[in-house]
């Protein structure tokens, strides 16, 4: 396992790498361990995100947890950048209910790279957030997306 980190508009961000993939990305994290070629390849895609030069990340992840878990972090990777989707709708998608979307959200190991932050409530509400700053963060990242009418 190694951890590398990178200064961001939304705080230090650490992104931890284990047998070949990326496991994990939070604010909370310090350097530990050789930067490996995949975490200089996160930190340069995370850069590159943030300086507006990257709208899909395309790196090797891997999400523990139930069948479930993986199902809805799918669900979301594949939520085009600038776009939303609705605990509701993802829920109709995985076949179970919104309040179990909103859990697995919440559960979500690796967010940004897999934008739980493009996930909203009923009627576009602005709800919750994992990360650091909470929905501060999260319509930070959906305004940088020009996302849910946040271009203000």
């Amino acid at each position: 396992m190694a951890v590398a980190v990178v200064n961001t508009p939304v705080g230090q961000i650490g992104v931890r790498e284990d047998a070949g993939a990326i496991t994990r990305l939070t604010w909370d994290m310090v350097a530990e361990g050789e930067v490996t070629p995949l975490l200089n390849e996160a930190l340069a895609q995370l850069s590159a995100y943030f300086d507006g030069r990257l709208t899909q990340f395309d790196l090797p992840l891997q999400v523990g947890g139930s069948e479930f878990q993986r199902a809805v972090c799918d669900a979301m990777s594949a939520i085009p950048f600038g776009d939303t989707l609705t605990y509701g709708e993802i829920a109709k998608s995985v076949g179970r209910p919104a309040q179990a979307v909103g859990s697995a959200c919440g559960g979500n190991p690796i967010p940004i790279i897999i934008p739980c932050h493009r996930v909203l409530g009923a009627g576009g509400k602005m709800v919750g957030f994992s990360g650091a700053g909470g929905v501060e963060t999260k319509v930070w990242l959906l305004r940088h997306e020009g996302a849910a009418g946040l271009l203000i």
